[in-house]
């Protein structure tokens, strides 16, 4: 690698916004212009995964949220995250589910990338809520959780998922291979293929929930209503698939929220839960309030490890700075991986797999 890209791993995931607001406040406008909106761009700002996203008020219709990719990795994001949303908008089993949806409104070319225009969905986002008023935290977390738990019942199946693992793995860890030089040997390459181990046989012959998966369901991805008691809205689809692992949902949101009010990196969170090969009580008594059957410590930490992997896996493949990013990749790769080697060497041979229980 070249001493610019050594160096440019040292720079924060996000620019400094006193650099980059004017031209992105010029960018947004011209954008505005171009939408024929007639109406200001409100409050541009720049995406961890390289969108540009700002608010269309005024000019005689309705507020509207503009995204506009700086990258051809964010480009693919927002077109797959306009097909989930088209999809679901389309699948009657959501019923009134459907109203915490954005609408893609219309798609407009602004160069070879294109800008992309939705509804502006009501509420408040919830890491913003839990920021000023941490002591929300578990009614928030149970809102969230009960809310996108409607949205897996409506529209999974309950089934044995032994055969869906590879595909729920293997894509993932290539991508960590590709992008992140450490896990391609040495200390990496075994890491990854003890992960791999893990999560397979901790979780085959279990009968789970597949169903439409959001992936990065995280508190900033919430919308709560002005009484903060419900969702109103749930955003950034990008990750979403029809047939995932849905307890990761679940996971995600427990996890993340962990990360924030706890100040510390989402590898942080899970590598503690790999360390002491369990959730912590409170976030185990926040998930048993939505699945249907306990399902063990060792089951917990499996789900947790493929929360992390499809997390990171999701962030590399959404934007190249993540894995330019040294500290990023040493607080949120190494970290989590690093525990998992030495928890392994420590921990005795396990038994044999667990008989397929629900969860």
């Amino acid at each position: 690698m070249s001493l610019t890209g050594e160096l440019r791993g040292f720079l924060p995931l996000r620019p400094a916004g006193l650099l980059t607001r004017p031209a992105d406040a010029l960018t947004a406008r011209r954008l505005a212009d171009s939408l024929q909106a007639g109406g200001a761009p409100r409050s541009p700002r720049r995406t961890f995964s390289d969108l540009l996203v700002f608010r269309l008020d005024g000019g005689g219709t309705e507020p509207a949220v503009v995204k506009h990719p700086r990258s051809p990795r964010a480009a693919a994001s927002l077109e797959h995250e306009c097909e989930a949303v088209r999809r679901l908008a389309r699948d009657e089993r959501l019923g009134s589910w459907q109203r915490l949806l954005p609408v893609v409104k219309e798609r407009r070319l602004e160069g070879p990338l294109p800008a992309v225009v939705e509804s502006c969905l009501p509420g408040v986002e919830a890491d913003a809520l839990l920021r000023r008023s941490p002591a929300l935290a578990r009614p928030v977390a149970e809102s969230a959780l009960m809310a996108i738990r409607e949205l897996h019942r409506a529209t999974g199946r309950t089934q044995e998922v032994t055969p869906l693992l590879a595909d729920w793995v293997e894509p993932r860890l290539a991508v960590l291979t590709e992008q992140v030089r450490w896990c391609r040997r040495g200390e990496g390459a075994k890491a990854l293929a003890v992960l791999r181990e893990r999560i397979e046989s901790a979780l085959a012959g279990h009968r789970l929930l597949v169903a439409w998966t959001h992936a990065d369901f995280h508190p900033g991805n919430v919308l709560l209503s002005e009484g903060r008691e419900t969702l109103s809205g749930v955003i950034d689809w990008a990750g979403a698939v029809p047939d995932g692992p849905s307890l990761l949902d679940c996971h995600t949101f427990v996890l993340t929220m962990r990360h924030q009010l706890a100040g510390r990196e989402f590898g942080a969170v899970v590598a503690d839960v790999v360390r002491r090969d369990s959730l912590s009580a409170q976030d185990r008594r926040l998930l048993d309030g939505v699945r249907a059957v306990e399902a063990g410590p060792r089951t917990d930490t499996a789900v947790t490890l493929l929360t992390w992997l499809w997390h990171v896996a999701g962030n590399l493949e959404k934007s190249s700075r993540y894995a330019r990013s040294h500290r990023w990749v040493a607080d949120n790769v190494v970290s989590v991986l690093g525990e998992l080697l030495a928890h392994e060497s420590a921990a005795p041979v396990h038994g044999s797999r667990s008989s397929g229980r629900t969860a």
